[in-house]
């Protein structure tokens, strides 16, 4: 690994007894991220879920909280705000939006479980200008589902985009 591929992140341990971040298996972009308490998620139900940790990204960077796709497959669980996002600026305690979209069993969480990913990128900030018209492009306007996707497949008989 190269010093492009690594920025030092300085972590506060807000519970002693939980691992910091950390990754499964070398190259893995997420670091997995733990729970502070037990929590039960009823069906169809979020709880805001408290991870242990704060961090201090430097300018330039922010972390992404993506979920497990194991919680997901298994019990269907998700973050609701997914990705969430972690801002430079913020030193308060991650926290994950998780959901329950099992709609029959509720998902019992153990303090110590990996509940989702932090994703550090480097983001770059917009200087926004405002003009009468934009450039053309290929696409143009076209968005949700312009593109067909689903529809192709004859899910949607007669429906349209």
């Amino acid at each position: 690994m190269t010093d492009y591929d690594v920025v030092d992140v300085p972590l506060q341990r807000l519970d002693p007894d939980l691992p910091v971040p950390r990754y499964a298996h070398p190259g893995d972009a997420g670091a997995d991220l733990c729970a502070r308490h037990d929590v039960e998620i009823g069906p169809g139900e979020r709880a805001v879920v408290p991870t242990g940790v704060a961090i201090a990204l430097p300018e330039g960077w922010a972390a992404f909280v993506h979920p497990r796709s194991g919680l997901a497959a298994r019990h269907g669980v998700t973050v609701v705000n997914a990705p969430g996002t972690v801002d430079a600026g913020f030193r308060g305690e991650i926290q994950v939006i998780l959901l329950n979209t099992d709609l029959r069993q509720p998902v019992r969480l153990l303090r110590g479980d990996r509940i989702a990913q932090l994703v550090v990128q480097r983001v770059a900030q917009a200087r926004f200008t405002e003009v009468e018209d934009l450039s053309e492009s290929v696409r143009g306007a076209g968005g949700l589902g312009s593109t067909g996707g689903w529809e192709a497949t004859g899910a949607a008989a007669g429906g349209t985009n």
